[in-house]
């Protein structure tokens, strides 16, 4: 029946009572559905549930590599940061303090026109107009392990 589609078939030369038999023994043998409410039974494109699975096999890839580029951008992003927090420190320490710094407050550093840095309690805003530095590198924060946290340093992005 499966070969000679759209042709009648002959009930004079099906079998019925083995037809019955064979639905009582084995109905998962018989290649069409043998009862009103049997599942439509059609053979399967092998060519296209393998080309279905490697489509899915290649998109759930691309997710889990996606994933794991994120994972190393945030650990590019912590390494540049705190490769960012050991220069500005170094910075700091080799720079002129006129006071002990005290943990949790607010500090900036600048460059003065002579190249030398200086660590101030004021900010760039409050300087007004008559900024006395050739530039204004971060404002930081001095942490309890005495590593210094940086807020905010201009030109990047924190």
């Amino acid at each position: 029946m499966s070969e000679k589609r759209g042709k009648k078939v002959d009930l004079s030369r099906v079998d019925m009572d083995r037809m019955k038999e064979m639905t009582v023994a084995d109905p998962g043998l018989i290649e069409f559905a043998h009862t009103v409410g049997s599942a439509l039974v059609k053979p399967i494109d092998q060519g296209k549930t393998k080309g279905k699975a490697i489509a899915a096999m290649h998109d759930q890839t691309h997710r889990q590599f996606k994933q794991l580029y994120d994972q190393m951008q945030t650990l590019v992003n912590q390494a540049r940061d705190l490769q960012q927090r050991v220069d500005i420190s170094e910075r700091i320490y080799l720079a002129q303090m006129s006071f002990e710094p005290v943990i949790n407050y607010d500090y900036y550093l600048y460059e003065r026109k002579d190249g030398t840095d200086l660590l101030s309690m004021v900010s760039p805003q409050e300087w007004g107009k008559k900024f006395p530095f050739n530039l204004y590198i971060a404002h930081v924060k001095l942490l309890s392990d005495h590593t210094w946290e940086v807020i905010e340093s201009p030109g990047q992005d924190l």
